[in-house]
């Protein structure tokens, strides 16, 4: 029986397939939309497709549970990192991404779990600005760490909060569509996140989502690097210096074949 061999990890929740780039079907939106469906497949939010490269010790290329393709996931890059360097006895990877070049230094190893220092570049920060969704005008700042992320500051979590900021993730304001965080400031050095993914809909966590939503909350003068970034799924740290320096664990669950 044909089988595609996979590994799979998980960052503060945010779940992820990592398979060799030899074992892409034709049709790998279609693919990865199956194997990453919780019922009727292995069940994850993306899936980290690992292909060679001339500049890095390997490149990556995200496809989404929905079979949409993303720029980078920090979560997934880090899992990526984490497989590898368990892989061949590493502890610094630099993984090309759609996002650029991404170098990911291992500050801590337990067993299958690590945790990793990862440079997330330069955030591009805009002004705050408003778009309609449904019957509602949400007011948000627009970032990009490499991909495209709207960060909307609230007080609370009301309930429901999923159905408008799925709303304006798919807006025609962001034609490439865009990720959409929900931030309660706690305090001067920590905030609380609700990540709602391009994609794939709420997460429990996003490296970029949390870098994203730092800068925003740093560029607005709502709090001071380095920031503690609470989520569903656990807490990262996010430090902008020159540069966003992105800080979190990775987990390696598993591994086994689906087969086709």
């Amino acid at each position: 029986m044909p089988s595609i061999p996979f590994v799979k990890a998980t960052a503060c929740g945010n779940d992820f397939l990592i398979i060799g780039g030899e074992h892409a079907p034709a049709d790998i939106s279609a693919f990865s939309r199956l194997i990453c469906d919780r019922h009727n497949g292995v069940g994850a939010d993306g899936v980290e497709w690992v292909l060679p490269a001339s500049d890095a010790d390997l490149s990556i290329r995200l496809i989404n549970a929905d079979g949409s393709e993303a720029e980078i996931s920090g979560n997934g890059t880090r899992c990526v990192a984490a497989w590898f360097c368990a892989e061949h006895g590493r502890e610094s990877v630099v993984i090309r991404t759609g996002a650029g070049l991404k170098a990911c230094e291992l500050t801590a190893r337990d067993g299958f779990h690590f945790k990793f220092r990862t440079s997330m570049g330069r955030p591009q920060v805009g002004g705050e600005f408003a778009v309609r969704a449904g019957d509602r005008i949400v007011r948000g700042v627009a970032v990009s760490v490499g991909n495209p992320h709207f960060v909307v500051f609230v007080h609370e979590f009301e309930p429901g909060w999923q159905t408008w900021a799925g709303q304006v993730s798919t807006h025609p304001d962001f034609p490439q569509g865009t990720n959409v965080e929900l931030v309660r400031v706690l305090n001067q050095r920590e905030i609380d996140v609700r990540f709602c993914e391009r994609g794939v809909g709420e997460t429990m966590s996003s490296g970029t989502g949390s870098s994203a939503s730092a800068a925003a909350s740093i560029h607005q003068g709502k709090a001071a690097s380095p920031l503690l970034v609470h989520a569903p799924g656990g807490t990262q740290t996010v430090e902008w210096t020159d540069e966003l320096l992105l800080y979190g664990p990775a987990t390696i669950l598993c591994r086994g074949e689906f087969f086709i």
